[in-house]
């Protein structure tokens, strides 16, 4: 049976400083690109039938370095709206709001472009892709490319679990994870691997 192939797009400027990411489409960085490059070789060896990335910039230069062809853009992956955090560090809300945790506490409303979303849309879309892309087929595997909110929330509903759960799996730029079945039922077969 074929694996879900998560990738999380190469650094940013923005990733790298540790910024909301959500809607705002920022490019790679040069180490961003490379690291997408280095993705070719923990591909190798796939037989990769479909691949749906984010309408992120980011997202589809990824895919594009990694050597992946494109069947869809779907929407669905884009990032967690950030609201009114979009661009704002963790450490910058907490001088406002002691102890905030994105997990636990969400996001304020933003502008028209950023309204936000709490954890739960977000884990609506994340059920939303899953049901379009499980199970993967038997002949191959299917690729994800998106962002490190969006896909630990997507593997915390492919385990069965609340999308807040999603804190628990940490996602670096530029890294390959699987999901897959064991005895039939969901599983995580490798995770936040870097490129060769």
């Amino acid at each position: 049976m074929g694996e879900l192939v998560l990738v999380r797009h190469g650094e940013t400027d923005w990733s790298r400083e540790r910024r909301h990411t959500g809607l705002t489409d920022v490019p790679l960085t040069a180490r961003g690109e490379g690291q997408a490059r280095a993705l070719r070789g923990a591909l190798d060896g796939r037989r990769i039938v479909r691949t749906l990335v984010s309408p992120a910039r980011r997202a589809r230069r990824t895919a594009e370095l990694a050597g992946l062809p494109v069947d869809e853009i779907d929407p669905g992956l884009r990032e967690w709206d950030y609201g009114g955090y979009e661009g704002i560090t963790t450490a910058e809300i907490q001088k406002e709001r002691p102890g905030w945790y994105l997990w636990d506490d969400g996001v304020v409303p933003g502008d028209a472009g950023h309204p936000g979303e709490t954890v739960r849309q977000v884990g609506a879309r994340a059920d939303a892709v899953l049901a379009r892309v499980r199970p993967p087929p038997a002949d191959g595997d299917v690729v994800l490319v998106a962002h490190a909110h969006f896909l630990r929330v997507l593997t915390a509903r492919w385990l069965g679990l609340e999308p807040a759960l999603g804190r628990l799996f940490a996602l670096a730029t530029g890294t390959l994870s699987v999901l897959g079945t064991e005895h039939g039922r969901p599983v995580i077969t490798a995770w936040n691997v870097p490129a060769p």
